[in-house]
């Protein structure tokens, strides 16, 4: 899983400002829905696709991150089929009825779920989990006026970033060892498979609990203090390239709304 890894790189995007990429990531996710026809949809995936090129990390270490999350789009395109009504009924059994709106809302809810987790995952793969924290930091400051504790917020998604890869190499280290003692998690039926996975829990909830620990007691020896201002090594700074992004992504936007009138 490629979610709140690094990646070091040389490209244009690995040299934006981390609220750039974090700004834009979040704008995507609105804009996104003003696409509502297949000319929308291909604009949009064209400019995912262009910003993936721009990384220089390849095509195939994004559609890797959409592997652990292939169960949950495919659940979520599959509950789609079933909130739409209208249109030509396809199959109808019992009370559950399949219509071609259901469908196409289906393939829509699917591509737009693909298309937010691999422009935001761009965010985490060109962009180190500290700078992530500076920049959510920076863009929360205003915040601290009214004694929202910024600083706190912004560490902890940064902790809860870098983790999640690392219980997933966790949980990959245990599936491996059961293997080894004849655990199979691939037969049997749906339920029959997720009992496999209970005895999976309880060694990933220890070991997440040991390096919470651990995690503290470095954070403690470095000397961390809850709620002391915190200074940075590298100072967030606005160049020239983030102008060109911010402009290129409102050039994005404004075409994405125009595909609303094809």
């Amino acid at each position: 899983m490629i979610l709140g890894r690094y990646l070091p790189g040389v490209s244009w995007v690995h040299r934006l400002d981390a609220r750039t990429k974090f700004i834009l990531s979040m704008l995507f996710i609105f804009v996104i829905f003003m696409a509502n026809n297949i000319y929308g949809y291909l604009f949009a995936t064209a400019f995912v696709a262009l910003s993936i090129i721009m990384t220089g990390l390849g095509f195939k270490v994004f559609f890797n991150g959409l592997k652990p999350l292939a169960m949950l789009m495919l659940i979520t395109t599959f509950l789609q089929l079933f909130f739409m009504n209208t249109g030509t009924v396809l199959v109808h059994w019992w009370i559950f009825t399949i219509t071609t709106d259901g469908v196409i809302n289906s393939v829509i809810v699917f591509v737009r779920f693909m298309l937010i987790i691999m422009f935001t995952t761009i965010l985490t793969l060109t962009t180190p989990p500290l700078e992530v924290a500076d920049a959510m930091e920076s863009l929360m400051s205003p915040l601290r006026k009214i004694g929202v504790p910024v600083s706190e917020l912004a560490l902890m998604v940064s902790i809860a970033l870098r983790f999640v890869p690392t219980l997933m190499d966790e949980a990959q280290s245990i599936m491996n060892a059961q293997r080894a003692r004849g655990v199979a998690f691939n037969e049997g039926g749906l339920i029959q498979r997720a009992k496999s996975y209970v005895p999976l829990l309880i060694p990933l909830f220890v070991n997440a609990i040991k390096r919470a620990i651990e995690l503290g007691d470095a954070m403690e020896a470095r000397g961390y203090r809850d709620g002391e201002h915190r200074t940075k090594f590298r100072v967030l700074k606005y160049t020239k390239i983030d102008g060109v992004a911010f402009a290129a992504f409102f050039i994005f936007a404004i075409g994405l709304f125009a595909t609303r009138f094809i």
